[in-house]
């Protein structure tokens, strides 16, 4: 399973590290043999919400070389939803099996037409957003 974590600037670092944490185990704890993954964005470093810098190994790669894709919430979710060059990278993941978001990362899913027609949820104070 080859696994593409969406990072981007003013995201939630708890979010991302709560699913890569886990997720980037499953090998070592025998449940997948085959994990490998990538730290992915629009740019070589993104910074989140508290000035952690995170540095990303593939700038726009085309999504679809991979089976999961991960999007964090945080604040910075409520601009890329109308960044047309986020947003357009983000659709090169519409053949992707797996697309999962925590948090207010279901506003981007959402804006690049991934969640027509399903359920989705995502902060209380974002809502209104997700509609």
């Amino acid at each position: 399973m080859k696994i593409g974590f969406i990072l981007f600037d003013q995201l939630t670092a708890l979010d991302f590290i709560g699913f890569y944490d886990g997720t980037t185990r499953l090998k070592t704890l025998g449940f997948k043999d085959d994990v490998t993954w990538d730290l992915c964005g629009l740019t070589k470093e993104v910074h989140d919400d508290r000035g952690i810098t995170f540095k990303v190994n593939k700038v726009l790669p085309h999504l679809s070389e991979y089976d999961l894709i991960f999007v964090p919430g945080g604040t910075g979710t409520r601009i890329l939803q109308y960044n047309a060059e986020f947003i357009d990278w983000l659709q090169t993941a519409k053949d992707v099996r797996y697309k999962v978001s925590v948090c207010t990362g279901s506003l981007l899913l959402g804006a690049a037409g991934f969640l027509t027609n399903r359920k989705a949820t995502t902060h209380p104070n974002a809502f209104d957003l997700l509609q």
